[in-house]
């Protein structure tokens, strides 16, 4: 009963100021509220902080959790990991990239914005699935110098 309290609040403040997002921990979960199209209502998922561990990937090297440069989302929005749907990813591990690569693109609000890498190195771990929902700071590629 308490989380359903909580989640009315969190929308009441939503709609109560216009946000498209919203993200807060209470204690130990974390909500995250995200608006859909019009008519869609808004979603309420709490979010595991914990990240799985890097898959093996042939021909890359391991890489220890700590030694690998995050990429993380400037904002919430769908991950696309190529221009369109029948074009190449921009990236894929395994791959060189130098700083100011485009690594993905993320839709916010109708609109497709580039997210580019601010690290020279090689991907080793791209963690959101094409056309999944990503949240503000969340790790999406790493790349090791």
């Amino acid at each position: 009963m308490e989380e359903i309290e909580t989640l009315e609040r969190l929308l009441e403040i939503m709609h109560a100021h216009d946000l498209d997002a919203l993200k807060v921990t209470v204690g130990d979960r974390t909500y995250e509220l995200v608006r859909r199209e019009p008519g869609a209502a808004a979603a309420a998922v709490p979010v595991v902080s914990a990240a799985p561990a890097a898959p093996a990937v042939p021909g890359v090297p391991a890489v220890a959790p700590g030694s690998a440069k995050r990429v993380t989302a400037p904002l919430v929005g769908v991950f696309y990991r190529s221009s369109s749907p029948d074009a190449e990813p921009f990236v894929t591990v395994g791959d060189r990239v130098e700083i100011g690569d485009v690594l993905c693109v993320l839709e916010a609000m109708k609109l497709f914005n580039e997210i580019t890498s601010d690290y020279a190195g090689v991907v080793t771990r791209i963690i959101p699935e094409n056309g999944e929902l990503v949240s503000l700071g969340q790790e999406m590629f790493w790349i090791e110098p």
